[in-house]
């Protein structure tokens, strides 16, 4: 199949999907020549905010890199809100299988990071894609944890009272939408009792779960859920001195450990 968008390194673009316009970014080779990761944001992220990893990614590895930002976020139509308890099992379901098809990616890796982890796992559980290859899940949460519906209430406070504001305003067309989609979602009463981890009992592609030992947002819990359920080739790696964000506070040893990952899974 031929690729819908115009691929070239550091294109932009946008694409409609369920009548929302969201915008991506490609970087390195084209999926008709290499692999392809294809980056989900965490839940305050989206392309731009991926900074100069996706160039540091194609750097490592030689593959391609895809990113896009959910409606909602960056330069994307708004979100339509409140989002339901289950919205990342809809972002997995019924616009991620629509944006993968229109890159036609022919040797995929979803890396995912937080949300963006939880997007990638309930796919890659979920529709046996033979076009993806493998998913790394950075700082992933399958359940709500006290400690991280406590950073997020955190959140609120610094929103309200610091530059956090100014700051997502430099790079979501509606910084209010966007942090007020993503808290009040987790701040819901029934956010308590979510829980995803039955999506990885129908992972079968190999799994890299990359985490910071200090990550505010969830506990060393989460990856041993992978490891008690997948059924898939699966390694770890817990970073020391680093909390929720691997890919910018320890880039090195993160892309290190990917570059090992996609090396194990012969797709280069």
């Amino acid at each position: 199949m031929t690729s819908q968008i115009n691929w070239y390194s550091e294109a932009t673009g946008k694409i409609r999907v369920n009548g929302k316009a969201l915008e991506y970014a490609c970087f390195g080779p084209s999926p008709r020549s290499a692999p392809t990761f294809v980056l989900l944001h965490e839940g305050l992220g989206c392309v731009a905010l991926w900074k100069d990893f996706p160039k540091r990614l194609v750097a490592e590895t030689q593959c391609g890199v895809f990113a896009y930002s959910r409606s909602g976020y960056g330069q994307s139509d708004p979100a339509d809100l409140p989002r339901p308890s289950n919205y990342m099992t809809l972002e997995a379901l019924e616009v991620l299988p629509k944006v993968l098809n229109r890159i036609s990616i022919n040797r995929g890796i979803l890396l995912g990071h937080s949300d963006g982890a939880s997007i990638a796992s309930i796919y890659a559980g979920s529709v046996k894609d033979p076009q993806v290859a493998g998913v790394i899940v950075i700082a992933p949460h399958f359940f709500a944890e006290k400690m991280g519906l406590k950073a997020i209430a955190e959140a609120k406070v610094s929103y309200c009272s610091t530059s956090l504001k100014q700051k997502l305003a430099k790079y979501h067309r509606n910084s209010d939408h966007t942090f007020w989609g993503w808290h009040d979602s987790w701040m819901h009463p029934d956010f308590k009792s979510w829980n995803i981890s039955s999506a990885i009992d129908g992972i079968n592609v190999p799994v890299l779960a990359i985490q910071g030992k200090n990550d505010e947002y969830g506990t060393a819990a989460q990856l041993k859920e992978i490891e008690l359920r997948i059924s898939s080739k699966y390694s770890s790696e817990v970073l020391e001195n680093c909390g929720h964000a691997p890919q910018f506070e320890k880039p090195e040893q993160t892309l290190r450990s990917i570059r090992k990952f996609v090396g194990s899974l012969r797709v280069i």
